[in-house]
C-alpha cells in the first residue's frame, strides 16, 4: 500500500515539475546566446525591454518582440523601434525561428550572411542596409515572404533565387539595384507578388513571363524590350521605363508555340525521332503522318456515331420525363428538398432516378419546353452577376483624359505629395483647382471597380467643415482616382517642417485652432457617423490648411473602405504616429486614432517630427521623449517650438499639454473619446478669450512691448 502511495507521490511530483518547467522553462541555450549577441550588436537598444547581455531565458522573461514555443524561439518581431547597429553573427543557430521582422529601424551595413535557416518570413524593409543581397538567401528553402524594400542596396542581383520554391512575395523596391534580372527568377514557381520598382534594373523582363504572378511593379527602372503577353492580364505597373513601342517581333524559327492552357506538356518524347516534315526518310510502311490521319479518321467516325446515339437516347429520356410530368405533385419534405437542390442542374437528370414507387411522389425539376434536352444538358450553369453599383449623384465623374489635361499628364510639376495609398496631384481647370489622388493599383486592383464605386459613394456622404470634401472621381481603363477640394496652404506637415524664407511660422493661436478643428473632424467620424469611421492614418501630412489656416482632415473614410488598408498602413508604419497596440497587433480602433491625434498635438507644440532619426537616440521618438516632461512647466517651456519665440500663454500651454498627455496614454482604455478632447480644447480657447491673453493675429503680428497682455507669456 505504501509503495502505491509513493508511486502516486512520485507521479504528482513529476507532473508539477513538468507544469512549472513548461511555464517557466529556460530557453534553449543556443537561442539565448544568439539573442544576447544580437542585443550587444545593436546600438543603444533602449526599446528592448527585458533584454540583457547576460539573460539566459528570453522566453520565460518575456523579452520584447520574442515569441516562443516551448523552449525554442520561433519569431523575432521588432519593427519601428529606432534600432541601429547590426543583427549579430549568430543567427544561424536560431533554427526554430520562422519569422524575423526588423523593419522600420535604422539598421545599417550589409545584410547578414548568416540567417535563421528555416525562415518563412524575412522583413528588413525601411532600414539603411547597403551592399548586395547575400548568397545566404538561397539557403532558405522555406522562405515565403522576403521584403528588402526601402534600403540602400546596390550591385547586380546574383543567381540566388533558384532554390526558393515557396517564395510568393518579393519586395526589392526603392533601392539602387542594377543590371539584368537573374535567370533564377524563372524558378520562383510560387511567386504571386513582386515589387521591383524604383531601382536601376536594365534589360528585359522576359524571365518573369511564365511565373504565376498576380501583382508586378517594375516601374521607374531602365527596362527595355517588350512586355511579355502573359503579363498583360495581371495587375502590372510598368511606367518609367524604356519599353519598345509597336508589336513584339515574332519568335525565332523553330520556336514551339506558346501553350494555350495549363494542360500543355512539353518534352515531345511521344513522337519518334526523324519523323518531322522534310526529314527525307524513304522507309516503307505508313509514316507518322499516315498514322495521325488514321487516328483522326477514327475519332471523327466515332464522334458521329456517338452523336446519333446520344440524340436517340435524349429523345427517349424526354418522353420518359413527359410521362413523369403528368404525375401528381406533392410538397417536398426537408430531406427531399435537399435531394432536389442537388438536382437543379438539368444535366444531372437521369430517368433511372425516378424508377421508384409512386408513394414517394418525387418529381423532377421543370424542363424548359422551348429548348431541346441536348441544349439543356450542355448549357452552362447559371452565373450570379453582381449588381453594378450606381454612380453617386452628388460628385462629378471625370474622365482620365480630363484629369491628364489638368495635371500635365500627372507630371512631377503637379505632384503635391505621396501618401500611403497613392500620389496626389494638383489639377487646374477653368473653374479652379482640385487635388487628384491616384490610387496605387496594389491598393485597389483594376478589376475591383465595383468596390471603388462603393467607396466613392460612402466617402461622398461625409460632410463636415473640417473634413476635406470629395468632389469627384474617375474609374476608367483600370485607373481609380479620387478628386478632392484643393487647399492653398498645403499640409500641416509642410507648414511645420518645410517652411521657406517667405512663409511665417504658425503662431500659438493658429496651432490651437488647428488642433481644435482636427479634433472636431475626428469627433464627427467617431461619434456622429453611423457606423463609426476609424481614420487609421492621422498625421500632419493629412491635415490640410486653407487660406484662413482652418484645418481639413484628408483621406477620411478611405482606409476603412479598403480591404487591405491595415496591411498597407502597417507596412508604412514607423513614423511615430502609431499607437503601441497597433505596432504590436496591427489592428486599429477609435482609441488608436486618439493616440495619433495626440502625436499631432505634440508636433504642433514642439515643432518636431514624431520620429526623427537625425536626433540623438533618446529624442528620436517624440512621444517617448516628451511625455515625461508634459507636467513640468520648466521642462515644458524648453521643448516648445523655438519658432514661437516665447510668444504663448503659459496657462494655455499647460492645458494644451494636459490634453496631449491624456491622448498618448499607453493603454487605450485610458485615452478619452474625441468629444471630451473637443470640450477640453474649447474650454482652453474660451479661457484664453475671456482673459484676453491672446497674442498677435493670423498674419503673425507681434505684440507691442507695452502691451500688458504679454505679461502672461513666456519671455
Amino acid at each position: 500500500m505504501m509503495e502505491n502511495w509513493r508511486g502516486v507521490e512520485l507521479l504528482v511530483s513529476l507532473l508539477i515539475v513538468c507544469i512549472f518547467g513548461c511555464v517557466n522553462g529556460a530557453t534553449d541555450p543556443n537561442d539565448a546566446s544568439a539573442l544576447r549577441v544580437m542585443y550587444s550588436s545593436l546600438s543603444s537598444p533602449g526599446q528592448l525591454t527585458q533584454w540583457s547581455t547576460n539573460g539566459d531565458d528570453p522566453c520565460g522573461q518575456n523579452w520584447k518582440g520574442i515569441i516562443c514555443s516551448g523552449t525554442r524561439v520561433t519569431e523575432i518581431k521588432l519593427p519601428s523601434l529606432g534600432l541601429s547597429g547590426s543583427l549579430g553573427y549568430q543567427l544561424t543557430s536560431l533554427t526554430a525561428v520562422t519569422n524575423l521582422d526588423m523593419s522600420y529601424n535604422n539598421l545599417a551595413g550589409n545584410i547578414p550572411d548568416q540567417l535563421p535557416p528555416n525562415l518563412q518570413q524575412l522583413n528588413l524593409a525601411n532600414n539603411q542596409f547597403s551592399g548586395g543581397i547575400p548568397y545566404s538567401i538561397s539557403q532558405l528553402p522555406s522562405l515565403k515572404y522576403l521584403n528588402l524594400g526601402h534600403n540602400q542596396l546596390q550591385n547586380q542581383l546574383g543567381d540566388v533565387f533558384g532554390q526558393l520554391p515557396s517564395l510568393s512575395t518579393l519586395d526589392l523596391s526603392f533601392n539602387s539595384l542594377t543590371g539584368d534580372l537573374p535567370q533564377s527568377f524563372s524558378s520562383l514557381s510560387s511567386m504571386t507578388s513582386m515589387y521591383l520598382q524604383n531601382n536601376q534594373f536594365t534589360g528585359s523582363i522576359n524571365v518573369l513571363a511564365n511565373l504565376p504572378l498576380e501583382n508586378l511593379n517594375v516601374g521607374n527602372n531602365r527596362f527595355t524590350g517588350w512586355i511579355p503577353s502573359q503579363l498583360n492580364s495581371i495587375n502590372l505597373q510598368k511606367d518609367g521605363n524604356n519599353w519598345n513601342s509597336g508589336p513584339a517581333p515574332p519568335p525565332p524559327p523553330g520556336t514551339p508555340p506558346t501553350p494555350k492552357g495549363p494542360s500543355h506538356k512539353s518534352g515531345g518524347n511521344d513522337s519518334p525521332s526523324g519523323s518531322g516534315a522534310g526529314g527525307g526518310s524513304k522507309k516503307s510502311g505508313i509514316g507518322g503522318g499516315g498514322i495521325a490521319g488514321i487516328i483522326i479518321s477514327i475519332f471523327v467516325v466515332g464522334g458521329i456515331v456517338a452523336f446519333f446515339l446520344v440524340k436517340r437516347r435524349s429523345r427517349r429520356s424526354s418522353l420518359d420525363i413527359e410521362m413523369l410530368d403528368n404525375q401528381p405533385f406533392a410538397p417536398l419534405s426537408s430531406t427531399n428538398d435537399k435531394e432536389m437542390k442537388s438536382m437543379q442542374n438539368p444535366s444531372m437528370v437521369n430517368t433511372k432516378t425516378f424508377d421508384t414507387p409512386a408513394s414517394t411522389n418525387l418529381r423532377p425539376p421543370p424542363i424548359d419546353r422551348h429548348k431541346s434536352f441536348d441544349e439543356q444538358e450542355f448549357s452552362p450553369k447559371p452565373v450570379v452577376v453582381k449588381k453594378p453599383v450606381a454612380a453617386p449623384v452628388n460628385v462629378t465623374s471625370y474622365s482620365v483624359a480630363d484629369l491628364q489635361m489638368a495635371t500635365g499628364s500627372f507630371s512631377v510639376d503637379h505632384l503635391l505629395g505621396e501618401g500611403s495609398f497613392g500620389r496626389v496631384y494638383r489639377a487646374e481647370f477653368d473653374d479652379g483647382k482640385v487635388a487628384v489622388k491616384k490610387l496605387d493599383s496594389g491598393i485597389l486592383p483594376s478589376h475591383m471597380s465595383d468596390d471603388f464605386m462603393e467607396m466613392v459613394s460612402s466617402i461622398s456622404l461625409l460632410h463636415h467643415p473640417n473634413v476635406t470634401e470629395l468632389v469627384g472621381y474617375c474609374s476608367e481603363h483600370g485607373q481609380h482616382l479620387l478628386v478632392y477640394e484643393f487647399h492653398k496652404n498645403g499640409s500641416l506637415h509642410d507648414f511645420l517642417h518645410l517652411s521657406d524664407e517667405y512663409s511665417k511660422p504658425l503662431i500659438w493661436n493658429s496651432r490651437v485652432k488647428i488642433a481644435l478643428g482636427t479634433a472636431r473632424a475626428l469627433e464627427y467620424l467617431h461619434e456622429v457617423c453611423s457606423p463609426s469611421i476609424i481614420h487609421k492614418n492621422i498625421k500632419s501630412a493629412n491635415i490640410l490648411l486653407d487660406t484662413e489656416l482652418n484645418p481639413h482632415l484628408s483621406d477620411a473614410g478611405l482606409a476603412s473602405s479598403l480591404h487591405n488598408a491595415d496591411q498597407v498602413l502597417n507596412y508604412n508604419a514607423g513614423s511615430g504616429y502609431s499607437a503601441p497596440e497597433v505596432a504590436m497587433s496591427g489592428h486599429y480602433t477609435l482609441k488608436s486614432d486618439v493616440y495619433s491625434f495626440g502625436a499631432v498635438m505634440l508636433e504642433l507644440l514642439t515643432g518636431r517630427k514624431p520620429f526623427d532619426s537625425s536626433r540623438p537616440r533618446s529624442e528620436q521618438s517624440l512621444v517617448r521623449w516628451a511625455t515625461p516632461q508634459l507636467h513640468d512647466i520648466d521642462s515644458l517651456s524648453k521643448m516648445v517650438d523655438p519658432e514661437l519665440k516665447g510668444l504663448y500663454p503659459v496657462k494655455s500651454l499647460s492645458r494644451f499639454a494636459d490634453v496631449i498627455a491624456l491622448c498618448v496614454q499607453p493603454e487605450p482604455e485610458f485615452r478619452p473619446p474625441m468629444s471630451e478632447v473637443v470640450q477640453a480644447l474649447v474650454r482652453l480657447v474660451q479661457r484664453a478669450n475671456m482673459s484676453k491673453r491672446t497674442i498677435g493675429n493670423e498674419q503673425g503680428e507681434t505684440p507691442r512691448a507695452d502691451n500688458p497682455d504679454t505679461q502672461d507669456y513666456m519671455p
